[in-house]
């Protein structure tokens, strides 16, 4: 069988399928000299499916119970790296019923390959569907291979998550001495819901490099300062100081590489920052600019 791709419809059981492609897109010969099984990180098939994404909603409902599967898979969106969520998705998403989640996480290069439990959420249980567990491996090139199996019913389908993380919220009201995390009350975006509204606290999904901005508009004289917190450490200021009556605003931005787990928020130092409703002068936003493996 050569490195052929074929397509797959909802009501297909075939797979695109590329043979021993690696992570340059170089297609290997699929002959292992060796007496070892191949790596699966260079023997994958490629499973790059649009609605599979978890911002998908149900439209033709597809179930992975009809699907031939065989050997390993490379999950892509639109032709960019993915993986599998880690955490419960929505009922209804990833162009199906009980979208399947990965439980106890994605392991390290250094594990090897895993046995993980899956999950498919419905009925409010995010567990209610307790799929036979896969096998994963972390590959060299921030990406991960999964041996998928056939879930116990219809219809149940493996999610993808995609990497994108934004969020931009505001405090749409003054804010007087210090405030230890400031709880932003306007949410405007936050695509991978990784930022926690009702606590201010960003949460990095995946590890890799984020980008950060905030603000502040001083109100009246005096000296104004914002610190940007990560695990607990405060690493960058947002400070602005004015005389009299002027007012003055302040934006900063920070930049850094972040483990999955890893917690960004503000806190008020001193000062007064003015806002109101219809301002957006106290503000907190973020993104991931590329997931990247530490």
């Amino acid at each position: 069988m050569g490195g052929g791709v074929f397509g797959w419809g909802r009501g297909s059981s075939h797979l695109p399928y590329t043979l021993t492609q690696g992570e340059d897109g170089a297609e290997g010969s699929g002959e292992d000299d060796s007496d070892e099984a191949p790596d699966p990180c260079f023997h994958y098939a490629v499973l790059d499916q649009a609605w599979r994404a978890t911002n998908y909603s149900t439209k033709n409902v597809a179930c992975d119970r009809s699907v031939q599967w065989k050997g390993w898979y490379r999950l892509f969106y639109r032709g960019k790296t993915i993986q599998m969520p880690e955490r419960c998705v929505k009922k209804e998403m990833c162009g199906t019923h009980a979208p399947l989640w990965l439980v106890g996480g994605h392991p390290r290069i250094r594990d090897g390959v895993v046995t993980r439990k899956v999950c498919g959420n419905w009925r409010n249980n995010c567990c209610l569907f307790k799929s036979p567990p896969i096998q994963v491996k972390a590959c060299q090139g921030n990406y991960y291979v999964y041996k998928f199996v056939k879930p116990e019913a219809c219809h149940l389908a493996y999610c993808a998550v995609k990497a994108n993380i934004h969020f931009f919220a505001t405090y749409p009201a003054n804010i007087s001495g210090k405030m230890n995390t400031i709880v932003y009350r306007k949410v405007y975006v936050n695509e991978g819901r990784a930022f926690n509204a009702r606590t201010g606290v960003f949460r990095a999904p995946f590890s890799g490099v984020y980008q950060f901005f905030f603000s502040t508009q001083t109100g009246g004289s005096g000296t104004t300062d914002l610190w940007l917190v990560v695990n607990n450490y405060w690493v960058a200021v947002s400070h602005s100081h004015v005389q009299g009556s002027n007012s003055v605003g302040n934006l900063s931005t920070y930049m850094t590489i972040l483990r999955k787990g890893a917690t960004v928020y503000v806190t008020q130092n001193r000062g007064r920052s003015w806002a109101t409703s219809a301002s957006n002068t106290i503000a907190f936003g973020g993104s991931l600019l590329m997931v990247r493996k530490i």
